[in-house]
């Protein structure tokens, strides 16, 4: 995961925001409870999305507590917890471990290695969990990892693998609200594809990386071109939100929906825009 699902602050309630934190801190906890500090480390905001999403639209029971956090010793912090919130924390793990894979086979990045290697018995064990959604994600990193390779510049092709990955997750399990849930994830793992390419632009030119928006840089109007692309797709992502039946804390995933995952959009085009003027 990216870290590009956020909310907006600015545009939400303290109340709200302490909401969601609780769940930010919450899959925390669970990190550090099943895989210890190197677990904490895959924290993501793009998990606690998923997990604030499953707990509202399927209303579980919420255990609440208040903890100390190693990053922040002299506050303490509340905490919410679902049955959702461990399985965010076995796939932000699983993930994490096939992101840190990635990085050795791409660019031989020792450090990632050994992360990779600390988490090998217990993602055996998450795959065991979750075999079909792991299939999925191994089958869908494989597609990837080839059209990379070839150096496909084909945007949709290229960020539909990683929506498989994020449909599989997002759907978590198969019921009536699967559908919906999966195209919801197909579409917002598309747009953190396609986001996490135009972020990372500047640097894999200079380092001569892979990058399928590359050959699209000298258009005219690009950074808008990325923009309405970006635009579409979420637009599909919020269509199937609102399908679903969602009370609680729905003003919180809107906040993130059409607001949050624009954040870090509009951080790069403004640095994209410095740079060519």
């Amino acid at each position: 995961m990216f870290g590009y699902v956020i909310i907006n602050k600015g545009d939400m309630k303290f109340k709200e925001f302490d909401i969601y934190h609780s769940y930010y801190c919450g899959l925390c906890q669970m990190l550090k409870k099943q895989y210890g500090f190197t677990g904490q480390l895959t924290l993501t905001y793009d998990m606690t999305f998923a997990v604030m999403l499953l707990s509202s639209l399927y209303e579980p029971e919420v255990s609440e507590d208040v903890v100390n956090c190693v990053a922040h010793p002299f506050e303490k912090h509340q905490t919410r917890q679902t049955i959702y919130t461990e399985y965010g924390a076995d796939m932000n793990v699983l993930l994490s471990y096939y992101k840190c894979m990635d990085d050795w086979n791409d660019e031989h990045k020792v450090t990632r290695k050994i992360l990779a290697d600390s988490y090998n018995s217990k993602v055996n064990i998450i795959r065991k969990k979750y075999e079909n959604k792991a299939r999925i994600i191994e089958s869908s990193l494989k597609d990837l990892s080839e059209l990379e390779a070839q150096k496909c510049n084909d945007i949709d092709r290229v960020s539909y693998c990683f929506g498989k990955q994020l449909a599989a997750i997002t759907a978590w399990r198969d019921d009536e609200w699967h559908e919906t849930l999966s195209k919801l994830g197909f579409f917002l793992g598309k747009y953190i594809y396609i986001l996490d390419a135009y972020d990372d632009l500047e640097k894999d030119v200079e380092k001569k990386n892979y990058n399928m928006l590359i050959p699209y840089m000298k258009q005219p109007d690009f950074d808008n071109y990325v923009g309405n692309l970006l635009n579409s797709i979420m637009a599909e992502c919020a269509r199937y939100f609102e399908r679903l039946p969602i009370i609680n804390d729905v003003e919180i995933l809107r906040n993130i929906i059409y607001s949050g995952v624009w954040t870090r959009f509009d951080a790069a085009k403004l640095r994209h825009e410095k740079k060519n003027n």
